[in-house]
Formats: C-alpha cells, sequence, structure tokens
C-alpha cells in the first residue's frame, strides 16, 4: 500500500532533503511552508524524478490556528497521511531579555506547540490504520542548555522529551516515532537565527543531504532517535559526562555574541 508523507519546512533545507528521501521511496508526498514558489519548484522536480503524486500547501505554522487548518483541508481533500514529518523550525541568536518576545514565542509556536498539533491530529488516524509514524526533528541542542540561544534550545529539548515518551505511548500499536537531532547543518537556519546577532560559526557542518538520509534511514529501521555525524554523537555523550555548570559556560562560549 502506498504511504503518504507530510512534510513541514519543505521548501529548503533538511526538509527538502527529507522530501526527496521519501520521494525515493515512491511515497505520495504533501509538503508544507511558508514559500510557496519554492513548494511548486521542488513539487514539479519531484513528480519529475519519481512520478509520484505531490500536493503543496502554503502556510505559515507560526499562527496557531494553522495546524488545524491543514488538517481540515486535508481530510477535504480526501487524503489520508500515513507519515508525520514535524521538521519546520527556528530560532534565534542573542540574549533572551534582548530579543522580541514576540518573535521567541513565535519560536515555542513552530518548534513545539505546532508539531504538538499536527501530531495530535494526525496520530490517531495512524493508530486506527495501525501503522505509520512519526518523524521529528530535534536538534542536538536539546540536550543542553542554550545561553544565547534560550528558547530555541529549550524548544528541542521538549522535542526530545517528547518524542521518547510517545515512543513508549506507541509500543505494541504499529505507529513509529523517531527523533532527528543534527549538530551544525548546512541551510538557513543560521541567517535566521542570527539576524539580530551576526557571527559566523567555525564548527564544521554537515550537509543538509547528509542529515536527511541519516533521519530517513532511522525512521525506516524503527530508531527512536538519530544523531547523525560521530562528533555530534561525542557531544551528546559528553552532556552526561560533564558538570552542567562547565556544559552551560561551553555553550554560551559557542553561542557567544559579538
Amino acid at each position: 500500500m502506498k504511504e503518504t508523507v507530510l512534510v513541514t519546512g519543505a521548501s529548503s533545507g533538511i526538509g527538502l532533503e527529507l522530501a526527496k528521501c521519501f520521494a525515493a521511496d515512491k511515497s505520495s508526498l504533501i509538503l508544507v511552508a511558508r514559500n510557496l514558489a519554492a513548494l511548486e519548484t521542488l513539487a514539479a522536480e519531484l513528480r519529475r524524478e519519481h512520478a509520484i503524486a505531490v500536493q503543496v500547501i502554503s502556510a505559515d505554522l507560526a499562527r496557531p490556528e494553522v495546524p488545524q487548518r491543514i488538517f481540515d483541508e486535508l481530510k477535504g481533500r480526501g487524503a489520508c497521511v500515513d507519515v508525520l514529518v514535524n521538521n519546520a523550525g527556528f530560532g534565534l541568536h542573542g540574549r533572551f531579555a534582548e530579543l522580541p518576545l514576540a518573535r521567541q514565542l513565535e519560536i515555542i509556536q513552530v518548534n513545539l506547540a505546532a508539531l504538538v498539533a499536527l501530531t495530535g491530529l494526525f496520530l490517531p488516524g495512524m493508530l486506527e490504520r495501525r501503522g505509520g509514524g512519526i518523524l521529528n526533528v530535534g536538534s542536538v541542542a536539546g540536550f543542553i542548555p542554550g545561553p544565547n540561544m534560550a528558547v530555541y534550545y529549550a524548544s528541542k529539548a521538549f522535542v526530545q522529551s517528547f518524542s521518547e515518551a510517545l515512543v513508549e505511548e506507541l509500543r505494541g500499536t504499529g505507529v513509529g516515532v523517531t527523533n532527528l537531532c543534527p549538530g551544525p547543518t548546512e541551510s538557513n537556519f543560521s541567517k535566521v537565527a542570527r539576524s539580530y546577532q551576526i557571527r559566523e560559526l567555525q564548527a564544521a557542518k554537515m550537509s543538509a543531504a547528509d542529515v536527511a538520509v541519516a533521519g530517513h534511514r532511522a525512521y525506516r529501521g524503527k530508531h527512536c532517535m538519530s544523531v547523525p555525524g560521530i562528533k555530534n554523537r561525542v557531544l551528546v555523550l559528553l552532556t552526561r559526562l560533564l558538570p552542567r555548570a562547565a556544559i552551560r559556560k561551553g555553550v554560551a562560549r559557542y553561542n557567544r555574541l559579538k
């Protein structure tokens, strides 16, 4: 039976590359992002290269009503979502008290509330069919506190905890959950995050394509979590060994302001 995969934040970066991974499986796709032109371009490419059905929805997940609108629109189309890829997300670089509060609340809405809402809307159907799954895009940031990117790191900690809890709740139901936890990745994330405080990161970055392949492989392998890259896996290990104070200071230096 052919599956249908919904990917949020599919217009660029990891989301775009994940869409390509599922397209190579011959999955039907529903691509969601704000940039309709970019979605249409990607959809045309995937239809041409893989002969699959691709739908696009232009939507801003920073608006609280949007997850329900997406669900209702797809229900009206008769679309059935088998796999939900919660990829959409962003962060801001700077001290919490100095960044616009409204924009930081949008981080919570996109990275956390929209992810929970979409999961809550589409998961019952998966359980009824006893199949499908959820691929959340978290971050290695979810394992550590993030001075100078406090809300973003905290949002990814939520995604990590939420994903692991769902793994246990859904055990034996036929529905899987995987949390993809990349480190620094080549995408437009840094451009958005550092729009208030500019600093070029010196850390080596993985390509979005490599991160997506790792996440797709982990999801197909029914793994709870994927941390792509040996350096990122070492970092996660160190978070379990080092004192929290040392971790906080190290991350503050990494996210230093100019």
